[in-house]
């Protein structure tokens, strides 16, 4: 790390290599790839004129005689005043209640408008987008137990398995934003205790969506709640290892089979994670500025060579509208593919999105893989590296000889704090995983760091189950 370069976010081993385009970088090998110019609107500065609280003085020509001269008119005044400010407060304290509690008990998706409880999810758009509507059903913890948002208890209610019909399953999935044709099935899980309250489908009405379908329950008769797989997801020939790897080795094919490799010309940028036939995760400073021109993307799937693998053309890239380019926080993108990954052989298969309350824990044993650099200054690797890391609570990753606070709850920190194994220039995007319950998950995506595997300055990661509701809206506004 050069000395005067600032001190969180110099890593240039998580930034994509756009420098290869780059005309005035000296490293240009390649010839400028002909990606349109940046759409770079002005900004306007100008700032708010803001005027300085003035206070009131009094006027040299005021008589001292007033309407509260005497006793009695003073007594009146005082009371006056002491009714007035009562009103004042109920009024404000009122106020308050109904913007910071009524008002704005939902927060629509990633604007600042808010909604009540019990206008979320109640079959009627209420925030901007609509994302009142767009997130009502969920998938909770590790069996995948299905849950639908009751906005009269404005709570998760888990789906008994009284009263379902198996068709039910693929038209839940379709909603959620999953292609009927991922459709992977169904399973009965045993009631436990943190899955109160519960519904079951109102079988006096007709099956539309299923939060407005069905009827709350205090208990299940049956004992079973619904765990419902939208997509047959984490499936890999690679066994979970807690062994710490130094520097990392080399893949074999269908260890990672949801990495991907982003390239611009036939040369390698970032990684991806597959988790549809049709969307890879990645990061979202991998796709800044011109660099979310669709078209000039090319993903490549199945195969540890980085010069490997299938070609998939990208249709769409949408990054996180919140993502801030300094800070890297809500540093998370999407791309869609024009034409359906084919999960045929072990070599291409999506990776479990991880859903609501899943059990990470600090020192969480993960993998990280890619084809980035194999050590800071160096190049980049022909073959697809991995290596097995621990997950560092936020709490130890915000202390001062760390990271001083950064890491918002967008970010997930991982490594060892001794250095020595860490993501690179090149993995920016790819994939931070772990096994949980048999089912490999995608934990974070690797975003940012203080140079490469240095001591006290392990690698950081969007926080993937923060973006669950955002992920599945965009699923469910580009199907």
């Amino acid at each position: 790390m050069h000395p005067n370069q600032p001190p969180y976010y110099d890593n240039s081993g998580y930034q994509p290599e756009h420098n290869l385009y780059d005309n005035r970088s000296p490293y240009n090998i390649y010839q400028p790839y002909p990606i349109p110019p940046p759409n770079v609107s002005p900004v306007p500065q100008y700032l708010p004129q803001v005027s300085p609280h003035q206070s009131i003085a009094a006027s040299p020509h005021a008589t001292s005689k007033t309407w509260c001269s005497s006793s009695r008119k003073k007594i009146i005044c005082i009371a006056v005043t002491i009714i007035i400010l009562a009103a004042a407060v109920i009024i404000i304290a009122a106020l308050c209640w109904y913007f910071l509690t009524a008002k704005c008990q939902k927060k629509c998706g990633t604007s600042s408008s808010c909604v009540q409880s019990s206008q979320w999810c109640d079959g009627t758009a209420d925030c901007p987008n609509g994302e009142d509507e767009s997130y009502c059903v969920r998938l909770y913890g590790q069996s995948f137990v299905l849950q639908a948002y009751s906005p009269a208890q404005s709570s998760w209610l888990s789906v008994c398995f009284d009263d379902w019909n198996s068709v039910y399953g693929p038209m839940v999935c379709q909603s959620m934003g999953y292609k009927r044709s991922s459709y992977y099935n169904y399973f009965l899980e045993p009631v436990t205790s943190d899955l109160n309250p519960f519904a079951s489908v109102n079988t006096s009405v007709s099956f539309n969506k299923l939060y407005t379908s069905i009827r709350t329950r205090d208990y299940c008769p049956s004992g079973k709640v619904i765990s419902l797989r939208c997509i047959d997801c984490g499936q890999s020939t690679k066994q979970a290892s807690s062994t710490r790897i130094v520097g990392g080795t080399a893949a074999k094919s269908g260890d990672w089979p949801w990495q991907v490799s982003l390239q611009i010309g036939q040369s390698h940028v970032c990684g991806g994670s597959i988790i549809t036939p049709d969307w890879i995760v990645t990061a979202a400073h991998c796709v800044e500025g011109r660099y979310s021109y669709a078209p000039v993307w090319t993903v490549y799937a199945g195969s540890i060579q980085k010069s490997g693998g299938l070609p998939y053309y990208v249709e769409r890239v949408i990054s996180h509208p919140n993502y801030d380019t300094e800070t890297k926080n809500n540093d998370i993108a999407l791309m869609k593919l024009k034409t359906s990954l084919s999960f045929t052989n072990n070599n291409i298969k999506p990776v479990c999105l991880p859903n609501d309350e899943m059990p990470w824990t600090s020192a969480q044993s993960c993998w990280i893989s890619g084809w980035g650099h194999t050590y800071q200054g160096g190049s980049t690797s022909n073959v697809l590296m991995a290596a097995n890391i621990p997950l560092i609570s936020s709490a130890v990753c915000n202390t001062p000889s760390v990271y001083n606070g950064v890491i918002t709850s967008t970010m997930i920190c991982a490594g060892y704090l001794s250095g020595g194994v860490d993501t690179c220039q090149g993995d920016s995007g790819g994939p931070l995983v772990t096994k949980t319950n048999s089912l490999w998950w995608l934990v974070g995506d690797t975003s940012w760091g203080s140079g490469c595997a240095q001591r006290n300055k392990p690698g950081v990661y969007g926080n993937v189950t923060v973006f669950l509701e955002w992920i599945y809206n965009q699923m469910q506004t580009y199907t």
